[in-house]
């Protein structure tokens, strides 16, 4: 979902992480495989643009628990998305969130710049897993408190998956990945948010485009046909089952060949932190 929206003010992409190189992902010195990185870390289009690759246009209303995230890191300001999981709590990615002083949330609109609702909160409110480590894609997940919200048919949160369905794999089913990330590897500028239906698939089909290392029990990834993917602006946001409107992954990487290439996308396995989710926020289902 390729989506960067061109503003008055100018949003900087950030590659604000270097990747080892690809050897640092392979297992063995007989296979070499594609090369992982975080989505806000691909190479950046002069155009700030946007929406899921080769997605879909979103309607009012249909996914009332995206939110939109501007994030200041330094002197930079870029753009993540983010689910809403409670009144008071975005889940997001932890390679969006870190060394971030302040961050705007944009809840309850299709348009990234007429939201219905917009906090601004600042470091403090930032929970990042302890656990990431931005060289090895491990533990990409972080917590956002925020002022309650009053929810509406277009602000309400997404179920998490429940405590006793945490080791279901989902693969075969399909999933919806929701942002305002670019359209494509070079860019097109849209303001509206996208959408696209992408098929599950197990691990160890993930794991032969991108190795073990890679690849644990704690991702999930999709199949990217005919270049539909995330990308971009999509980093953090919401992947959801689509039968049920269950929150199943975050937003994390893509092939560093590009967005559009054809390989798997990656996400946090949602199941994996629901302990986590719920020991700092009293979440559960």
């Amino acid at each position: 979902m390729k989506v960067f929206i061109a503003l008055v003010l100018t949003f900087a992409v950030a590659s604000a992480y270097i990747l080892p190189d690809q050897s640092a992902f392979n297992d063995d010195v007989d296979n070499v495989f594609d090369e992982p990185a975080f989505i806000e870390d691909m190479p950046t289009s002069p155009v700030l643009s946007g929406r899921i690759t080769n997605g879909n246009k979103a309607s009012a209303g249909q996914f009332p628990y995206q939110a939109g995230l501007s994030l200041t890191r330094g002197t930079s300001n870029y753009w993540c998305g983010g689910s809403l999981i409670g009144s008071t709590w975005i889940l997001t990615a932890a390679h969006c969130s870190d060394q971030v002083s302040k961050v705007t949330v944009y809840l309850g609109s299709t348009a990234r710049t007429s939201a219905k609702v917009k906090y601004i909160v600042t470091s403090s409110s930032i929970y990042q897993h302890t656990g990431y480590k931005a060289k090895t894609l491990a533990n990409d997940i972080t917590l956002i408190k925020i002022p309650a919200v009053t929810y509406t048919s277009e602000i309400s949160a997404i179920k998490l998956p429940s405590i006793s369905s945490s080791y279901a794999s989902y693969d075969g089913s399909y999933a919806i990945a929701s942002g305002w990330g670019r359209t494509s590897d070079t860019s097109s500028t849209s303001s509206s948010l996208n959408y696209a239906r992408l098929p599950i698939i197990a691990n160890s089909v993930c794991a032969s485009t991108y190795g073990k290392q890679v690849i644990t029990a704690n991702t999930i990834c999709v199949s990217t046909p005919s270049g539909t993917s995330t990308c971009q602006g999509d980093s953090g946001g919401p992947l959801a089952l689509e039968s049920g409107d269950v929150l199943v992954g975050v937003t994390s990487f893509v092939s560093k060949s590009g967005c559009a290439s054809g390989a798997p996308a990656g996400f946090v396995r949602v199941t994996s932190y629901l302990p986590w989710i719920k020991e700092r926020t009293g979440i559960s289902y």
